[in-house]
């Protein structure tokens, strides 16, 4: 039987009035097409999910699709008609909902500063999403997996009785009744720097769970999918890398230096 085919959302918008402090050191209009190891982050991206066999369809959530266009592989993409760009809205869930617009589901939901994740870590989000039979799910990594990676790649972690985690800013979501989930993320996400957002989302209680380690993350996940009413499920990956994303200056000089590593690796 032929595979299921999922529906990329790369989120590449930019924050309203605010010109990123990367895009503007790179003399960009947008943080997305900041050049990463001599390629815009958002290449990294692309191209690791064009060449990723769980992924059909490529959707550019954007609000300035013009330079992102430009770019050589993005333009052969769009050629093609594999790859479509949807407006960026003015907060993240609406702009989720934007992406969404006529695609086949289910949706892998990745950021344009996911520079690190590869075709396999695409695909084994996929594979373990699918298997959990998840309605929304969000990919982990382990701490010690991160602290491997790069010793200060990430420096922020949820922290569960089975252990620490840290984001890789990659989500599922299984279905179109499910899409409703996305409103948990109304207000930014980044649940560990801004906690009040997790009681606001999940619950109290919840929130009390998360910072004192009461249980492990399955159960809390499962609490949080009774509230929902939709299965939440926490996957975790397999490489530590995952969970670095291009934020700013710190984690941009730690990716230039993990994807050198890999070419060096590779050649």
């Amino acid at each position: 039987a032929a595979r299921m085919k999922v529906t990329a959302l790369v989120m590449a918008g930019k924050r309203s009035g605010m010109l990123d402090p990367l895009a503007a050191r790179a003399g960009v209009s947008q943080k997305s097409v900041v050049p990463v190891a001599g390629k815009p982050m958002i290449e990294h991206v692309i191209a690791a999910l064009a060449d990723c066999d769980r992924v059909g369809a490529i959707h550019v959530v954007a609000h300035e699709p013009d330079e992102i266009a430009a770019i050589p592989l993005v333009a052969r993409l769009q050629a093609e008609g594999r790859l479509h760009f949807r407006a960026g809205a003015f907060n993240l869930v609406d702009s989720v909902f934007s992406g969404a617009e006529g695609a086949q589901y289910p949706l892998l939901i990745t950021t344009s500063d996911n520079c690190l994740v590869t075709p396999e870590g695409y695909a084994e989000f996929v594979d373990k999403a699918t298997a959990a039979q998840a309605a929304v799910a969000a990919a982990l990594a382990r701490k010690e997996d991160v602290i491997a990676a790069d010793p200060v790649g990430q420096k922020r972690f949820y922290e569960f009785s089975d252990g620490g985690y840290s984001n890789c800013n990659t989500y599922w979501i299984g279905s179109a009744e499910a899409l409703g989930a996305a409103e948990i993320m109304r207000t930014g996400g980044q649940f560990v720097k801004y906690p009040s957002r997790i009681a606001k989302a999940f619950g109290v209680m919840n929130l009390v769970r998360f910072y004192f380690g009461w249980g492990d993350k399955d159960k809390l996940f499962a609490q949080v999918s009774k509230r929902f009413g939709y299965k939440l499920a926490p996957i975790v990956l397999s490489n530590g890398e995952f969970a670095i994303d291009v934020d700013e200056e710190r984690s941009f000089g730690v990716t230039e230096k993990l994807l050198a590593r890999r070419e060096a690796a590779a050649a």
